[in-house]
Formats: C-alpha cells, sequence, structure tokens
C-alpha cells in the first residue's frame, strides 16, 4: 500500500512543478477588465515579464518591463518565490525517485529510502507554499486594484495562469504530504526482528560410570548369595 502511495505522491508533485512552470512563463496573468464598457477595442494582459495588447483584428503587440529596479516590490518577489519554487520542485523529483520503492537506489536499506523519500516531500510541500504565497499576493493587488473607486490606472481581473498555478500549487502539497506519509511504514519494514540462532548444546555422556555401578552391584550381590551358604 506505501508503494502505491508514494508513487502517487511523486506524480502529485512532479505534475504540480510542470503546472508552475506553465504558468510562470503563461502571458495571462491578469487581463484587463471590460467591465462598463461597451465596445471594446483592445484587451491588456500581463504577466511577471512583460505586458500585452491585443486588438479587436487579433493583432497583438508586447514589451517587456523596462527595468528590474523600475519594477514594484511585490512583483520582484513574486518573481523570486516562483522560481525558488521551480527549483525546489526539480530538487524534490530528484529526492523522491530516489526514494521510490521500485527504484533500486539504496535498494537495501529501506530507511535510508523513506528518509529520501520523506525529503522529497517536504521540498514539493515548501515549493508549493511559495509559489502559493507569489499567486496569492499578486492576485491580491489585482483585486485591490479593481476595488479601489480612485483607482487611476487600468483595472484588471484575475488571469487563468494564477488558476493553473493554484492547481499546481494543490498537486504539489498534496504530493509532498503523500511521501512523507509513507515514511513510517518504510522505517517499519526496515526494523524487522532478528533472532539468533543458538544450536542445541551437546550432552556427554559417560559410558564408564553406569558400567562401574553395575559390577559393582553385581559383586555386592554374589557376595550375599556366597555369604548365606557359607555355613551350610
Amino acid at each position: 500500500m506505501s508503494v502505491i502511495i508514494e508513487t502517487t505522491g511523486f506524480y502529485f508533485g512532479i505534475i504540480g512543478s510542470v503546472f508552475l512552470g506553465i504558468a510562470l512563463f503563461n502571458q495571462y496573468w491578469r487581463v484587463s477588465t471590460v467591465e462598463g464598457n461597451v465596445i471594446t477595442t483592445s484587451t491588456l494582459y500581463e504577466n511577471l515579464w512583460q505586458s500585452c495588447a491585443t486588438d479587436s483584428t487579433g493583432v497583438y503587440n508586447c514589451r517587456d518591463f523596462p527595468s528590474l529596479l523600475a519594477l514594484s516590490g511585490y512583483l520582484q518577489a513574486c518573481r523570486a518565490l516562483m522560481i525558488s519554487a521551480l527549483l525546489l520542485g526539480f530538487l524534490g523529483a530528484l529526492c523522491g525517485m530516489v526514494g521510490l520503492q521500485c527504484t533500486k537506489v539504496a535498494d537495501g536499506n529501506p530507511v535510508f529510502k523513506a528518509k529520501f523519500a520523506t525529503t522529497g516531500g517536504g521540498i514539493f510541500i515548501f515549493a508549493g507554499v511559495c509559489a502559493g504565497i507569489a499567486l496569492s499576493w499578486y492576485a491580491f493587488n489585482i483585486t485591490k486594484e479593481f476595488f479601489d473607486p480612485l483607482f487611476p490606472g487600468t483595472k484588471y481581473e484575475i488571469g487563468p495562469a494564477l488558476y493553473l498555478g493554484w492547481s499546481g500549487c494543490l498537486l504539489d502539497v498534496v504530493g509532498g504530504g503523500l511521501l512523507c506519509c509513507s515514511y513510517r511504514e518504510q522505517t517499519n519494514k526496515g526494523k524487522g526482528y532478528i533472532y539468533n540462532y543458538q544450536p542445541p548444546k551437546a550432552t556427554t555422556t559417560t559410558i564408564g560410570a553406569p558400567q562401574a555401578a553395575i559390577s559393582r552391584y553385581e559383586s555386592d550381590t554374589s557376595i550375599c548369595k556366597y555369604g548365606k551358604n557359607a555355613y551350610v
């Protein structure tokens, strides 16, 4: 049963990391809202790296953000957290692959494999938390600007990339938890009872002692017999 649990957790972590990678480079982190506009001539959408605009004919144009130092603080933090989540997901995949019971690495040491599987699960969970913080922080700023009546700029809505990223976070956390749950069963399997074989002790029998007792008994009976007939 633990093999199924940890294998499922490993694949959940891998799929979650793939979702995070797709979401990181997706352009639709936020999309301009059409609320209150009767005629929409262009649509604006952005991600962590660039801003794009497309018109009604389908022609689009994108431009990268000009300078790293000119970006807002939360945008820089979201970049760092998402990149860290991808690196952690890759590291968690390596550790989880070593810790799987179906692999041949350290096959004779189940406790070692269990520790690697648990480490990979913890890394997957940490990667999901990092990405979740970045995605939720970005979504919080979108909703704050959207509901601010005094905000002068373009108002945006949450894009599909954020929903994809949240799905990846959930898969990473669940997969990491499943990997960690398989630790106890593997360690219990590795701590089997060892019975030391003790051969039975050899008993030495002295043959001379019984024979001496028998001969002594025969001599005693013969003396008694001859003693009774001595005066007859």
